[in-house]
Parts: structure tokens; C-alpha cells; sequence
């Protein structure tokens, strides 16, 4: 792994900028400042930004690339606002949202009857309300992102257990590490603000079939310094980059196609779950490391919790040892979202693809 000196690589001299105010706020909190690893703040045990990240952006035909631009110019015309109006946007917009999105507010309320069902009728729906409402923080945090000013983000996010990496430095040498996560909390702040610390990420991008919105999405997160990784070069590229020794992010919690999928226990109901995950960490012999971005009580910052990697089952039987640890995987989210409920997004349908044909659905 090469390693930047400070005065040949701009991000450090960014994150220096921002070293005071990150450092109170995390040791604040009880956790080890994102600017100081092993005591030395110019040297962490995994990649540092290597500088702008190649691009993979896709190529637009006339009307497409007119409609990115308008949406561009949007997004910055939005950020001229004051953050504390776009927050509070954001929140209007979220609680708007759940009053007449009856579709999505129908398989929330299904996904949390099935999550809980101990709890009453009326504290699901609390739950899928502040739901929406972390989802309208996020999206005024996405105009931030797109529009001007947006490297401030980078000030609210600190972390929790940063010494996880340097525990399995030793023991992975040379070697990545697959991030395990879910649509939680402020989920497109957790690739940016980990890129807008200075530190090298890749993340796993599925091509939206509206391109323009996807060029813009595209945009934004290269531009935090994010490695976009497409989905139908991911497993080569993922390898690649895995081998390179630095870190991919990819989210599992959401509905695989049957062809893709292993079928594994999500709040005691069977869901559809790409197998993909661990055929890649089985071989990369990379580590599976959970981390989640935890909206905090204020509502605009942020805590990225790191745990424990999740230990594999390697016993040579590649379908025993993938269902096993998918199931753990699996769990790990499952433990996070109980624990946060009103920061997971309840209204994907998780369990849309059935383990047997022909049955009915969940959400019928």
C-alpha cells in the first residue's frame, strides 16, 4: 500500500484544514478522531485518496445530457439556501411524502408488521413516519452534496471504532476489505463523508434506467471522491481493487433476483439475498466489515459506527459456507435496524422475490 507524504497529497492538506473541529467532536462522542490513527495522524493502515477517482460515468444522448444539466443547476441553485432551511425542508418534504405516497406507506407498514410484530398499529406507523423523515433529511443533504459548499458535509460526519482497521492491518496484510451495509441512517453520507475524509472507497453503483438521473448521481459522488464501481464490471474491478488493498461498500438489504439470489433469515421471514457478497469475499480472503452511518439526535450529524468483522465459515462446501454466512451478514443489519428502526428505509419491498415459485406475496 503506498502512502502519500502530506505535502504531496492535497486531501491531507484538506483534512488538516478541518483536524480541530473533527477532533473535539469525535472525542466528544468517546471515539478515536478520523485524523489520528496509531498517533500518527499522516499515516492510517488503509488507502488514502489517490486524488480525483477515474470516472465511469455514462455517455447521454442531447435530451439526457440537457435534463442532467438542468438538474445540476437545480441542485445549486438548492444549496444557496442556509443549511438550516434545507433542513427543515428536508423534513417537510419527508413528512409530505408520508401523507400521500400511499403505495411505498402500504409495504412499510407491512415490512414493520412483519419485523414487529409485538409492537402496536400505531407505533409501527410512528416509526415508518420518522422513517420518512430521516428520508427528507437525507434528500436535503443529497442537494448539499450536488450543489455548492458541499465539502462542509464533511464536518458533521466522525467516527466510532476507527481502530477496527488497524486491528486487521496484521492480520489481512496486502489485503482489502468488503464493507458491509444497508440503506440506514444518512446512507448517501456514508461513501462521501468517508471519501470527503481523505480515505479511499469504492462503491457498488447499479446503471438507473433514468440516465440523466443516474449521470447526476454519478456526479456527485465521484466529485466527494467516491469510486464508482459499475455493476456489470463490479466482480473484476472489485477483485482488483480488493487485491489492491483498498475498501468497497456495498449495501444488502434489499430484494435480489431469483437467478442472483440465496434465501437467509431477515426478522424471521426468508428474503432474497445476492450471494454475490460472499462468493467475493471468499475470493478476495478479504475481511467483511459492518459499518453503518447513524444519524444523531440533532438530526444533521453523524456517527459512522464501525464493528468487528464478521467471522466466515470456510469449510470447503461453497453453498453450506455461503448460506451460513449470508445469514450472518444478514443478521448483522438486522441487529442495527432494531436498534435504530426509524433510520432504516421500510418502504423497499425486502421480500418480494419468494424461496418457491408460485406462492403468494407478502404484499399482496
Amino acid at each position: 500500500m503506498t502512502q502519500a507524504s502530506p505535502s504531496a497529497n492535497p486531501t491531507l492538506d484538506r483534512r488538516e484544514s478541518t483536524k480541530q473541529d473533527l477532533t473535539g467532536d469525535v472525542l466528544r462522542r468517546g471515539a478515536a478522531p478520523a485524523d489520528s490513527i496509531n498517533g500518527d495522524p499522516q499515516r492510517p493502515d488503509f488507502p488514502l485518496s489517490r486524488g480525483k477517482p477515474k470516472s465511469t460515468r455514462i455517455q447521454l444522448g442531447p435530451r439526457d445530457r440537457l435534463i442532467f444539466w438542468i438538474l445540476v443547476a437545480a441542485l445549486h441553485v438548492l444549496s444557496l439556501l442556509p443549511d438550516f432551511i434545507l433542513h427543515k425542508l428536508g423534513i417537510a418534504c419527508g413528512l409530505i411524502f408520508h401523507r400521500f405516497d400511499l403505495r411505498h406507506r402500504r409495504i412499510g407498514m407491512r415490512n414493520l408488521e412483519i419485523a414487529f410484530p409485538e409492537k402496536s398499529e400505531a407505533e409501527r406507523n410512528r416509526i415508518l413516519r420518522a422513517s420518512y423523515i430521516n428520508l427528507g433529511r437525507t434528500g436535503a443533504e443529497y442537494v448539499r452534496l450536488g450543489g455548492f459548499f458541499y465539502r462542509r458535509l464533511g464536518r458533521r460526519v466522525t467516527y466510532n471504532r476507527l481502530d477496527v482497521w488497524n486491528e486487521l492491518h496484521p492480520r489481512y496484510p496486502g489485503k482489502g476489505a468488503l464493507i458491509l451495509t444497508a440503506h440506514f441512517g444518512g446512507f448517501e453520507m456514508l461513501p462521501a463523508g468517508h471519501a470527503l475524509h481523505g480515505f479511499q472507497i469504492g462503491l457498488v453503483h447499479h446503471t438507473q434506467r433514468f440516465l440523466a438521473g443516474d449521470d447526476l448521481m454519478s456526479f456527485i459522488r465521484e466529485r466527494a471522491g467516491v469510486q464508482i464501481i459499475r455493476k456489470h464490471t463490479a466482480a473484476r474491478e472489485m477483485l482488483r481493487s480488493l487485491k489492491r488493498g483498498e475498501i468497497i461498500g456495498i449495501p444488502l438489504d434489499q430484494n435480489a433476483k431469483r437467478s442472483e439470489a440465496i434465501w437467509v433469515p431477515f426478522f424471521g421471514e426468508l428474503a432474497a439475498t445476492p450471494s454475490g457478497f460472499d462468493r467475493l469475499a471468499m475470493m478476495a480472503g478479504a475481511p467483511v466489515v459492518p459499518v453503518f452511518i447513524v444519524r444523531q439526535p440533532d438530526g444533521v450529524s453523524h456517527v459512522i459506527e464501525i464493528f468487528e468483522e464478521i467471522p466466515q465459515q470456510r469449510t470447503g462446501d461453497r453453498n453450506a459456507d455461503a448460506l451460513v454466512n449470508t445469514a450472518r451478514y444478514q443478521k448483522a443489519i438486522e441487529e442495527m435496524v432494531r436498534k435504530h428502526p426509524e433510520q432504516w428505509l421500510w418502504t423497499h419491498r425486502r421480500y418480494r422475490t419468494s424461496p418457491v415459485r408460485g406462492t403468494p406475496s407478502l404484499y399482496d
